[in-house]
């Protein structure tokens, strides 16, 4: 079961943890995990059009590819990820006021 904790969502022992701050002309989010991390070939891929690291049938491979490219192209900002194998991952989002 999961429950709201201010900016931390616990799963079972696994933790988001959602911050977000001010920058210049624009919104900072980061979305953090302390899950598993990604291996380096994940982490080349990891926006790639269609790549899942799920089992077949259970991933489409499009989120990240079309979060990027939503970040990217219309708001003119980044998605960007840093991942440390066996301490989590985290995303970071920059939009535009």
């Amino acid at each position: 079961m999961a429950f709201p904790c201010g900016n931390l969502l616990q799963l079972k022992g696994n933790r988001i943890i959602i911050t977000t701050s001010l920058e210049k002309d624009w919104i900072k989010i980061i979305i953090a995990d302390n899950g598993k991390g990604m291996s380096e070939e994940v982490k080349q891929r990891i926006f790639d059009h269609l790549f899942t690291t799920k089992a077949v049938g259970k991933g489409t491979g499009l989120g990240l590819a079309i979060a990027r490219k939503i970040v990217k192209e219309t708001h003119r900002r980044k998605l960007s990820f840093k991942s440390v194998k066996g301490e989590g991952t985290e995303f970071i989002i920059e939009i535009p006021l």
